[in-house]
């Protein structure tokens, strides 16, 4: 019994020893480069169901193995976030990954982006002249070996929403008011650009450039606007500073309208339901006094701005991936199974978390991370170098 015991406990310690020198083999053998490192090969992105609060990001990182064996041992974890112009939108992550043997693995990820981060980074677009920087930083790390590999993948996104107020184009501006000849004015020309910025409100600082064709002086006594997107009310307003118009002459009137980035999320929402599309309407009229034509005070229309604004923030539409894929890694040959966790992330903390694989959205976190970083939907379908 005693003699038993001792082989056992002999074939336990022999067993335990061979395990350890296979791990130091394995490590060393990586460490030396005899054994490939797994690497993020590509990042596939596209915008899933959206609501009121949350939109979901579904990804797929593509891991490639050189290695005529798959890799589990030790367990592998994917981390990944996406940012856009250093606003962290969303954070996920997967542990416990196995890849196949000697090609491509396809790991699906699903985050869940609280719409409560669309208007910082709005504010950071028009800060930075409708220009947006998409990074998303995907990472694999293995446990047993020590190893980290994080390639970084950058996207722009531009929008020139500003340059639907710019026209050179003359139009009469009617009153059909019987006392009072048609046109009343012409409206010469219309400018934009943007103006103040807070977390409040985005201003647009308007120029009305008209002329008065009449025999008669003609004042107008207020411009009043109203902003809608795909029609969700963005921001009304009017100011009252008055202007006359001599006859013969012609004028700038200046109006500056807001834009109230609370409702930013509510118009996101239809942004992606309308298939990343944006109907932009500004409306603008004015108050003209024809009291000396010997008549009232009436409001026309003095100019309505209809802009389409469409994005493709992950790239998906054209189906490329603007040749950054690697060659010979286009078609994943799997997809892998994690054995803990499901990888999705929710609203709340942005972080990984170790052991679930769970991960969510940040609160706000200004300083990208090393490791994470976002990735926007319809701008980024990217593939990127193995490491």
């Amino acid at each position: 019994m005693v003699g038993g015991k001792l082989v056992a406990a002999s074939t336990l310690k022999a067993a335990v020893a061979v395990i350890g020198v296979v791990t130091l083999s394995l490590g060393g053998a990586w460490a030396v480069g005899i054994i490939g490192a797994p690497s993020v090969a590509g990042v596939d992105n596209a915008f899933g169901p959206v609501n009121e609060s949350t939109t979901t990001i579904e990804s797929e990182i593509v891991v490639n193995n050189p290695n005529p064996f798959g890799v589990r041992l030790g367990g592998l974890t994917i981390d990944y976030a996406i940012e856009m112009n250093d606003v962290r939108m969303a954070t996920g992550g997967r542990e416990g990954l196995g890849v196949n043997a000697s090609g491509n693995t396809s790991i699906p990820l699903t985050t869940r982006m609280n719409n409560d981060r669309i208007p910082p980074w709005w504010i950071s677009h028009v800060e930075n002249g409708e220009n947006t920087t998409l990074t998303v930083d995907a990472s694999i790390h293995s446990d047993l070996l020590g190893r980290e590999f994080n390639p970084q993948i950058e996207r722009s996104v531009q929008t020139n929403l500003i340059g639907g107020f710019n026209s050179d184009e003359d139009r009469p501006i009617d009153v059909d008011e019987p006392v009072a000849p048609d046109p009343v004015l012409w409206l010469n020309s219309t400018s934009g650009a943007w103006g103040d910025v807070s977390n409040e409100t985005t201003e647009i600082d308007t120029a009305f450039e008209l002329y008065n064709p009449n025999p008669t002086p003609v004042a107008i006594s207020e411009i009043g606007y109203e902003i809608r997107m795909n029609n969700v009310t963005m921001g009304e307003g009017a100011t009252e500073e008055g202007v006359a118009i001599a006859p013969g002459e012609t004028e700038t009137v200046r109006a500056t309208t807001a834009i109230r980035n609370q409702n930013l999320d509510e118009w996101w929402v239809t942004h992606l339901q309308n298939e990343q599309t944006t109907r932009l309407e500004v409306t603008f009229y004015a108050r003209v006094d024809l009291s000396a034509f010997g008549g009232d005070t009436v409001r026309v229309r003095l100019d309505t701005i209809e802009r389409t604004i469409d994005t493709d923030i992950f790239g998906n539409e054209d189906g490329t991936n603007d040749g950054n894929e690697p060659e010979g890694t286009a078609t994943p040959a799997g997809t892998a199974t994690p054995s803990d966790g499901e990888g999705t992330s929710m609203p709340g903390d942005a972080t990984p978390t170790p052991g679930d694989g769970t991960a969510t959205p940040d609160e706000e976190t200004p300083t990208p991370t090393p490791t994470p970083t976002p990735t926007d939907d319809g701008i980024l379908s990217i593939g990127a170098p193995g490491v």
